[in-house]
């Protein structure tokens, strides 16, 4: 081929990727926009969110609310493995009455099992050997396993209605952070870190922090796709911080580079990405671009947001002896006070530890006090900030356990199995009706009032932050995909 058909064939194509990046540009430029637009803040009246207005940070593909919101961000304590509501929320005193009976097969009506329960001869009923007692103005059941989160009882919605087509841990997790239980969709965070940016332009719109439970320590794991951004720019993915001497992974500087080299390899890296971005048109550059500035600005923010060090003595008692050690929930759920002081968008904390099959009677003993205390005090330390009135904080694991013994039940022992058909989590915050919502029937293992499926959960918590959720879509391989598929309503009878 001549030198000149070389030179026309080079200029065709780039033509092509001009016209191909313009137009994919075109169709996801909102996308782009959260990672180079002119940020936005939500001004506040009377406790509601009414408007965008400039302010630092980012701004996000909406460009602006569907309409007035009451929150401007989450904290999201997961329990994973599936906390027992039977011996927390839902209180059936029926199920200690008819202790070893058989469990009606007209109430269970042929649902599914897990491979751990389907073989048993029998279906052994039982109920939590613990207490229960009512609290608050809108009275609810709480077990005396958490005496704190009974102190906060006028403060929270729980919820005994919720209900999930998952019955296995990966996709029953997958489902609550994607809304699907195949893996490859974005989580939560990566879809509010996409519709409405970041209010901090030096730390990112979603951080992610773990820990581990001491009722089951070996129990589920979790996967780092459960905070992924899937099809979203992948500026939009959950930072995890970690309890290490890096918190942050691949954050700091290798040795004998300061401050000044950085900023000049940053400035010449970024020239090649906008040569690269001008020849393909592709948004990943940017985001790119954006994640290795994200990265230098969190070099001073990161230890700065996570040293509590100055935290005042009557803080770590309130969030218990365990706030002081780095990477327990207690720890972890200060750190999240912190974070949303700083206008983090939404603050995603995973405890393992509430698989239990087995010796569930000691087993969730440990756990609970693992979680009681700190979980009351976020919410307490919250309210006397001022924060909790635009922060929704929720409080639920992937599913519930069986009203059924999984194995051999003894005088002092059970377990119980994975039940997705009714279980508990608790809301706290602004736009949330304190007290107690939904019903089971008296066996605990049907919904008899006011069903919550997971779908509408997210559309519910997306309504809060001021987002139609059947408006709040992304088209990816020729479909437009949204956090709630194709389900989802308000529930609007939790709202306030």
């Amino acid at each position: 081929m001549s030198e000149k058909k070389i030179i026309e064939e080079r200029s065709l194509q780039l033509n092509r990727r001009a016209f191909l990046g313009k137009t994919a540009l075109g169709i996801g430029g909102i996308g782009l926009a959260s990672l180079l637009g002119t940020p936005y803040f939500n001004t506040t009246k009377n406790g509601v969110i009414t408007s965008a207005t400039p302010n630092t940070g980012i701004k996000g593909a909406l460009g602006g609310l569907h309409h007035p919101a009451k929150i401007k961000r989450v904290i999201y304590l997961f329990q994973s493995g599936g906390p027992s509501q039977l011996e927390l929320f839902d209180y059936k005193p029926m199920l200690n009455k008819r202790r070893g009976e058989d469990l009606p097969e007209s109430i269970r009506n042929g649902q599914r099992l897990t491979g751990m329960t389907s073989g048993q001869d029998r279906f052994p009923l039982v109920g939590s050997q613990f207490g229960f007692n009512q609290y608050g103005n809108n009275p609810a059941w709480i077990s005396d396993l958490l005496p704190y989160t009974a102190k906060v009882a006028d403060d929270i919605c729980v919820i005994n209605s919720m209900f999930t087509e998952a019955i296995n841990h990966d996709p029953a997790v997958t489902f609550f952070q994607t809304g699907s239980q195949q893996p490859g969709r974005p989580s939560i965070g990566s879809w509010l870190s996409y519709g409405l940016g970041s209010e901090n332009d030096n730390l990112p719109a979603f951080t992610v922090l773990l820990s581990r439970g001491t009722g089951r320590p070996n129990g589920q794991p979790l996967y780092t796709r459960l905070w992924g951004n899937g099809f979203l720019h992948s500026l939009h993915q959950g930072v995890q911080f970690r309890a290490a001497k890096d918190p942050v992974l691949y954050l700091n500087d290798p040795d004998g580079m300061n401050k000044a080299t950085k900023r000049n390899m940053l400035d010449h890296l970024a020239e090649l990405n906008d040569s690269g971005f001008e020849d393909y048109g592709d948004p990943e550059i940017k985001s790119r671009i954006a994640q290795y500035e994200m990265a230098y600005k969190m070099q001073t923010s990161v230890p700065d947001v996570i040293s509590t060090e100055k935290e005042p003595d009557y803080i770590y008692k309130m969030y218990g002896a365990d706030a002081k050690i780095p990477g327990t929930f207690a720890a972890n759920c200060l750190l999240a006070r912190r974070l949303a002081e700083k206008d983090v968008r939404f603050i995603q904390l995973y405890h393992m530890g509430w698989d239990q099959h087995e010796n569930l009677p000691g087993a969730i003993t440990k756990q609970a006090k693992d979680v009681d205390q700190a979980s009351a005090a976020l919410i307490m330390d919250l309210k006397q900030r001022g924060l909790l009135e635009d922060t929704l904080v929720v409080w639920g694991g992937e599913f519930g356990r069986t009203n059924y013994s999984q194995g051999l039940l003894t005088d002092t022992n059970y377990g119980r199995d994975h039940h997705p058909r009714s279980f508990s989590i608790y809301l706290a915050g602004g736009g949330i009706k304190p007290g107690l919502y939904g019903k089971t029937d008296d066996f605990g293992y049907n919904i008899v009032e006011n069903p919550v499926h997971v779908h509408d959960f997210q559309a519910t918590m997306l309504h809060l932050l001021g987002i139609d959720h059947e408006k709040f879509t992304y088209k990816h391989q020729g479909r437009r995909f949204r956090l709630t598929d194709v389900e989802g309503k308000i529930v609007r009878d939790i709202l306030s």
